[in-house]
């Protein structure tokens, strides 16, 4: 007789990746110094080889991306970046001219040249060309248009929908308020009843859904608070529980998952860990201010430096106890006290600012999921273990890994201190704008360019 207690088809799921992780990190952990070593870097020039091939051509097999070209292009552009590297003036002219193909004469971008205009494509469109930069790119976008294709996907209830008669959800509302804002066009009219759509989306667990009655989703929590502060109403949210429902997607793998009881995926190191870099700067207009959350750390890591020269091993910091960051079931004992942090300030317009609060989740742990367990040596990152690589999880495995890595400066203007960046210091990467998904000098770049035009 089969037992009463017997794993459900999620528990045996959870259970075979734990399994698949833990067998990676034994693995690491019995390797030699030297091998443990070249696990731990960044293979920075398979990624930049697996990113510039895919910009240039793609299998027969992604035709059915055909619908989201702009968004391949971001990926790749973006993970570029991240990595301080540039695509040759060719393919980047290319790529400006095909994406100006993509752009509707009526305002907006859609997923190819002729297709229906789409917020999130226009996202990905503009996005891609702030990373490219340059008076091309940037003046390539219509912006007068664009602005009226945005009215025109304003809804009633103050939310957006993506396209003509399409969805009204979180993710539109923050393509649509995001890109507004990188052009310098947000005005009155798009905010309007915006923060009343995403408040009503905000779910008994804390985190963020994408439309009233769903359930809570770390890249709708992302995009739900990232809008409410760029439109100046944060401190509408319950950020408390925002955070308390944060915290604990991170697992004993040390990677995130989206939802409760759901597996552990790559991506999810950005759009959890993203809301982290958007809370670690947070400030009302009334300024500083305390939000109630779980225990925390009362100093930074005392893992060893994690210089390319260090014949260290990293052990210490790796053998952390991953769970600190929550586990995928239960939270257990580690939020029977709280106590209270303050959060500082991310003004849109800046990305500069002091961090007064330790890191809310493991980052050292994040960072060794990410380089053992979504990286593919050869090229790529991935969702987990078993899965192959591809260019959406290459750029948010990539943009997690940033924010990981400043999870603890506190001077935004200095690097990061070695300790903080797990395995060489060549693993450093470019810091981005959080709220846009950014490098952040191509924002700054974009920011003065739409100030001034």
């Amino acid at each position: 007789m089969e037992s009463l207690t017997s794993p459900t088809v999620t528990q045996r799921d959870q259970i075979l990746v734990e399994q698949q992780v833990f067998n990676i990190f034994n693995t690491f952990f019995n390797m030699p110094p030297s091998s443990q070593s070249f696990m731990l870097e960044l293979q920075r020039e398979n990624h930049v080889d697996y990113l510039t091939n895919g910009l240039k051509h793609l299998a027969p097999s992604f035709c059915v991306l055909d619908a989201n070209r702009p968004w391949i292009c971001y990926w790749i552009l973006h993970s570029i970046a991240l990595m301080d590297e540039f695509v040759d003036p060719e393919l980047e002219d290319n790529t400006i001219d095909f994406l100006s193909r993509c752009q509707d004469p009526n305002g907006g971008y859609g997923g190819g040249p002729g297709q229906l205009p789409h917020l999130a494509t226009t996202y990905a469109a503009v996005n891609s060309l702030v990373t490219l930069g340059g008076d091309k790119a940037l003046s390539s976008i219509n912006r007068e248009k664009l602005y009226s294709f945005m009215r025109q996907m304003k809804d009633a209830s103050g939310g957006f929908r993506m396209h003509d008669g399409g969805e009204i959800d979180v993710r539109a509302c923050y393509t649509a308020i995001s890109v507004a804002s990188l052009l310098n066009i947000l005005d009155d009219e798009l905010v309007q009843n915006v923060g009343n759509y995403v408040l009503s989306c905000q779910t008994y667990e804390g985190g963020i859904s994408g439309e009233p009655g769903s359930e809570a989703h770390g890249g709708y929590t992302f995009c739900g608070l990232a809008t409410m502060i760029l439109i100046n109403e944060v401190d509408r949210l319950d950020l408390s529980s925002l955070i308390d429902w944060v915290v604990f997607r991170q697992g004993v793998e040390g990677g995130f998952q989206g939802r409760t009881n759901k597996l552990v995926d790559g991506c999810y190191s950005f759009w959890q860990g993203g809301i982290f870099a958007l809370l670690k700067r947070l400030n009302s207009s009334k300024g500083e201010r305390s939000i109630p959350v779980g225990d925390g750390e009362d100093s930074e890591p005392e893992s060893p430096q994690t210089t390319a020269s260090s014949d260290a091993t990293e052990e210490e910091g790796l053998n952390m106890d991953l769970s600190q960051g929550g586990s995928h079931s239960e939270k257990g004992d580690q939020q029977e006290t709280s106590s209270r942090v303050t959060v500082d300030n991310i003004d849109h317009n800046s990305s500069k600012g002091r961090a007064k609060v330790e890191p809310l989740f493991n980052s050292l742990a994040l960072q060794q999921y990410i380089l053992l367990c979504s990286q593919d040596l050869n090229g790529g990152l991935r969702d987990k273990p078993g899965k192959s690589r591809d260019h959406y999880h290459t750029c948010y495995c990539l943009s997690g890994l940033s924010v990981c890595q400043r999870s603890w400066s506190e001077d935004e203007d200095s690097p990061p201190l070695p300790r903080a960046v797990l395995g060489p210091y060549s693993n450093l990467l470019e810091p981005i704008h959080p709220l846009h998904n950014v490098v952040l000098d191509r924002y700054q770049e974009a920011h003065e360019f739409f100030t001034r035009s």
